[in-house]
């Protein structure tokens, strides 16, 4: 417990002084890609300071050229600095706006371009989701939860339409994401932080244009599928690294 609470001490004020670098660096900077990477500092303090190690898996399936609606599945609050500063890319968060109301820290969001989605209001909602694809068809990759919120059990859980509605509108590749290994840092629920291994997998892309607009559900059901085949996959292995080693 006192671990925990020594971490947390060290997250708020990493995260008050890195907020106010980016408000600053925010001024001299429109399109937000130095902001971007000193949120990635940030996330990689944080990191350090909790004693997490990260894996990335399958870096090959990001063409830099190209943008993307990044979608990972939703673990932990860990994740959130697992994907930012594991990610070798830029891209802008689309995330709840209870976040952006955070004192200092939501200021920050929202001067380096992250963009906040009130779900409890369907006319702001739908705002959003305009400005995100607005992003992602000038060049830079937008990344959503597609469960909206984390998991309380740690099992995926069913998607929104809001991220599926601005990739067929937009046209761009959906890269879905499964994170391993953030539950068991930090679980929903528990103020506890564990040192602990994540491994950050990014699967194959997935072409929208293949999906005609009837067929948003069916999309869902594949990207979904995705990352449920990887996770099953990533249990698996645990499984049998677990008993090779207690038989060893």
């Amino acid at each position: 417990m006192l671990r925990t609470a020594f971490i947390v001490c060290l997250i708020v004020i990493e995260t008050g002084f890195m907020s106010v670098i980016v408000i600053l660096a925010s001024f001299f900077d429109r399109k937000g890609d130095a902001v971007h990477t000193v949120a990635k500092a940030w996330a990689r303090g944080i990191l350090f300071s909790a004693r997490v190690k990260v894996t990335l898996k399958g870096l090959s399936h990001i063409d830099p050229a190209k943008s993307y609606i990044y979608m990972p599945n939703h673990l932990s609050q860990f994740d959130i600095p697992v994907l930012l500063g594991s990610l070798p890319v830029q891209f802008r968060w689309l995330a709840k706006v209870e976040l952006f109301k955070i004192p200092v820290f939501g200021f920050a969001l929202r001067r380096a371009g992250y963009i906040g989605i009130d779900r409890s209001n369907m006319r702001s909602a739908i705002r959003s989701l305009k400005r995100a694809g607005d992003i992602v068809r000038s060049g830079v990759s937008v990344l959503v939860f597609p469960e909206g919120t984390r998991s309380l059990d740690g099992n995926l859980h069913p998607f929104k339409k809001g991220g599926f509605v601005m990739a067929m509108s937009s046209g761009v590749s959906i890269l879905p994401i499964v994170l391993h290994g953030t539950w068991d840092i930090m679980p929903a629920k528990k103020l506890s932080i564990r040192p602990g291994h994540a491994i950050l997998e990014i699967l194959a892309p997935i072409d929208v244009s293949a999906y005609a607009a009837k067929n948003k559900e069916v999309l869902m059901a594949d990207v979904r599928a995705a990352i449920q085949q990887a996770i099953e996959r990533q249990a698996q292995a645990d499984s049998f690294v677990e008993t090779e080693e207690q038989s060893g």
